[in-house]
């Protein structure tokens, strides 16, 4: 079974890399720019997980983990919080939330895609 990852980051050139680096892997893979791009897509599609950028327009990656944990019918998406902000702060808040792991750029993209197979995998599906 191939599982579907969105990406929802507003940088051009991480989305690019890791769309590459995912499809190579044999998944799947969506983009979403902004949040509400992000929680339309996860409606519409229903990703097994996200690569959620925290700093995106429209609605930051902070609000759409919440929400996604607060939709019932989500609750077997896996989150993983993508992003620059790598104080303890910001990674408390993420994981708070609800985010399954928190990854911070720049990041190895091994270590990235071993994460993303370690969600899944921990996703039993």
């Amino acid at each position: 079974m191939t599982h579907t990852v969105l990406i929802a980051d507003d940088e051009p050139n991480i989305v690019i890399s890791l769309e590459f680096l995912l499809q190579q892997d044999g998944y799947r893979v969506l983009v979403a720019r902004d949040g509400h791009e992000a929680l339309e897509t996860i409606e519409r599609e229903g990703p097994d997980l996200v690569l959620l950028d925290v700093m995106l327009p429209r609605l930051s990656g902070y609000d759409v983990c919440q929400r996604i944990r607060q939709n019932p019918a989500w609750a077997k998406v896996r989150v993983i919080m993508l992003t620059a902000r790598g104080r303890e702060v910001e990674i408390t808040k993420g994981l708070a939330l609800g985010a399954d792991a928190y990854v911070t750029k720049p990041f190895s993209t091994r270590d990235l895609l071993d994460e993303v197979r370690r969600q899944l995998g921990a996703a039993g599906s």
